[in-house]
């Protein structure tokens, strides 16, 4: 379950493979407009589900606040955990007690939780069959182990900058894919840095020894 988790979420990747794919054009001002999405989105909620390339699913809250920070919280009874505090990003496994950590910026979900990156130099437009669909292909060459991340933004108006956050999927080096995919996304709400804490599982050493 970790890998599964960790490459769903850590490394997210090709939503494109579960949609049409027919060569659409793109707006030229569609990495603006991207970019002008992320800088007016402060703050995100909404609810996911997470999908493996065997068609396992978990559920949760997703909670973001720019710039770093980002909280997967999974439905009740699964012992697992994601939170980035802004510099790096932890997975905690409550069942087994272990924490791993990565550096944001490692991390393909850099992309979603810096607005101030430049998307032109690290991600490339897919074409899709939709027009009300804009697909953000970002791969980092130095980590191919990340796999290839595509995020999936509809076009909606009455969101910022016109564009709602869909989800992504991830396509990593070993040909495995998984999704995410977010519903009743709202914008801007207010969210404690509290949420973006967790309790270390890891025994504590006594002191002195």
């Amino acid at each position: 379950m970790n890998r599964f988790l960790s490459t769903a979420l850590l490394a997210p990747a090709a939503i494109v493979a579960t949609l049409p794919a027919m060569a659409v054009a793109q707006a030229p001002n569609a990495f603006a407009q991207v970019s002008q999405h992320l800088r007016a989105v402060e703050t995100m909620t909404a609810d996911f589900v997470q999908t493996d390339r065997t068609g396992k699913a978990l559920g949760g809250q997703l909670s973001l606040k720019r710039p770093g920070k980002v909280r997967f919280q999974y439905e009740k009874g699964v012992p697992l955990l994601i939170v980035g505090d802004g510099r790096a990003l932890t997975m905690i496994d409550y069942q087994v007690r272990q924490v791993s950590r990565w550096p944001i910026g490692n991390s393909p979900l850099s992309v979603l939780l810096d607005p101030t990156k430049d998307l032109s130099k690290v991600a490339t437009l897919v074409p899709s069959g939709d027009p009300n669909l804009l697909l953000v292909a970002a791969r980092d060459p130095k980590h191919p182990e990340f796999g290839t991340t595509t995020i999936a933004f509809a076009k909606v108006a009455a969101a910022p900058a016109g564009l709602m956050l869909e989800g992504w999927s991830v396509l990593d080096a070993q040909n495995n894919r998984s999704t995410v995919r977010l519903s009743n996304q709202r914008f801007n709400v207010a969210i404690s840095d509290q949420t973006f804490r967790f309790v270390d599982p890891r025994p504590r050493t006594a002191p002195g020894r």
